[in-house]
């Protein structure tokens, strides 16, 4: 019995898809005639979308760049994924897995805007990331370039590899509202040596939700001999971008962000005529020396996450991420513009929609980010994050596609109101 018979006899069949209602299909049929940014506007649309998320009434959720939760339709296909691979058990690993993988990576490749062969899935940024930067074969002197705005466990793990290899760390810092692209890119050039070797940039930074112009900066960090990772943890299903464009020779990111897949799934990118200079984390000698699965070998995988990122592209996809890059936009403003010239309110976030999508951080002068968090939640039941530190000041605010502008009319007044106090 071959593989398609013996699932088929056994009811089941891998790599299952959403299922979305024909009303939902009939609801995007209504509206394409919208420009994305049109429809970004009409919250009866957003508001069916909301539908498919299963949402804690207890408060009111601004804190989704930690982790995007996953709407009904890829939440379902997960368990039914985890099922699926349980119920197989060996089966699925020894026959199944592998082949299954490659579909992964190759849907995965043409979402991200890569060839299949710079494709690896991985757990997360950190993983994606640290990778690389424990594959470089560093010698004393040796120097990287990065900003105290980039996420600090990958500023932490360049401190690690300065203690075991005698390289230098040069930390900058990234001004909060730039005048244009150039003063970005001749901060990361001035600091640039004949003994850099690798620069770290953040494609949005994290904690202000500040886009940076990565190609800029990958094509001046070439011209002088210098390789670029990119943390792309916030950027990939959030706006729309092909990393065959960023120029740049790594890139990681976390899926379970702003794609909405289970957690715990990540990529990471490598163009390909650096994969072999790369050492791997954990030795695996059964691939040659240029094949990106070599570098990436953590044991057996949770096969039923990796699965699950084929749902998650499908999901973004039948939205479309034009229409999603509009909405977040539109709901970043919508808070933004509305507490520009507040007293004693702080925006931390270019106020431009080349320079942000959906993340902004705005603080108050009249009390720390901590307590501005914890009076948010506490006295007007708003989640979100104080960021205390790295020259930013103030609290992380990450809607997402399902928030409505009655929450975030409710988070505006809640600012006020402490700006009051």
């Amino acid at each position: 019995m071959d593989k398609r018979q013996f699932l088929k006899t056994i009811g089941l069949s891998a790599l299952s898809s959403p299922v979305f209602s024909k009303s939902f299909h009939s609801l995007l049929k209504e509206k394409e005639h919208l420009s994305a940014e049109e429809l970004a506007q009409d919250e009866a649309f957003w508001k069916k979308i909301r539908g498919d998320y299963k949402l804690n009434p207890s408060f009111i959720n601004l804190e989704n760049g930690y982790y995007c939760i996953s709407p009904t339709p890829i939440k379902n296909a997960f368990l039914k994924n985890i099922e699926e691979v349980n119920m197989l058990g060996s089966y699925y690993m020894r026959k199944m897995r592998f082949p299954d993988n490659e579909k992964v990576r190759t849907k995965l490749a043409e979402a991200a805007g890569c060839a299949y062969e710079e494709i690896i899935v991985t757990r997360n940024t950190t993983e994606s990331i640290d990778t690389v930067v424990s594959g470089y074969d560093w010698k004393p002197g040796d120097e990287s370039i990065m900003a105290e705005q980039d996420y600090p466990y990958m500023i932490q793990h360049f401190e690690l590899m300065a203690q075991r290899y005698g390289m230098t760390n040069r930390i900058l810092s990234v001004p909060m509202h730039p005048n244009n692209d150039d003063e970005i890119v001749k901060m990361y050039e001035s600091a640039i040596t004949p003994k850099t070797r690798l620069l770290m940039v953040s494609h949005i930074i994290n904690i202000t939700g500040q886009i940076l112009p990565i190609r800029k900066i990958c094509d001046m960090a070439h011209s002088r001999g210098v390789d670029v990772v990119v943390d792309g943890a916030h950027a990939f299903g959030q706006f729309e971008y092909k990393i065959s464009d960023l120029n740049c020779d790594y890139y990681g990111t976390s899926l379970h962000k702003w794609l909405s897949a289970p957690l715990g799934a990540g990529f990471l990118y490598i163009k390909k005529d650096k994969i072999k200079n790369l050492w791997a984390l954990f030795a695996d000698n059964g691939y040659p020396q240029d094949d990106i699965r070599r570098v990436v070998h953590t044991g057996t995988p949770a096969v039923h996450t990796e699965i699950s990122i084929m749902n998650a592209l499908d999901y973004l996809n039948f939205i479309g991420i034009k229409r999603k890059e509009a909405r977040l936009k539109f709901i970043r403003n919508y808070w933004m513009e509305r507490l520009n010239d507040v007293p004693n309110v702080t925006i931390n976030t270019p106020n431009d929609n080349t320079r942000a999508c959906g993340i902004g951080n705005v603080g108050l002068k009249n009390m720390t980010p901590t307590e501005m968090a914890e009076k948010l939640l506490a006295n007007h039941k708003i989640w979100t994050v104080g960021i205390e530190g790295q020259s930013v000041f103030g609290c992380r605010i990450t809607p997402n596609i399902y928030t409505s502008t009655a929450e975030l009319d409710a988070f505006v007044a809640a600012v006020k109101s402490l700006a009051k106090i």
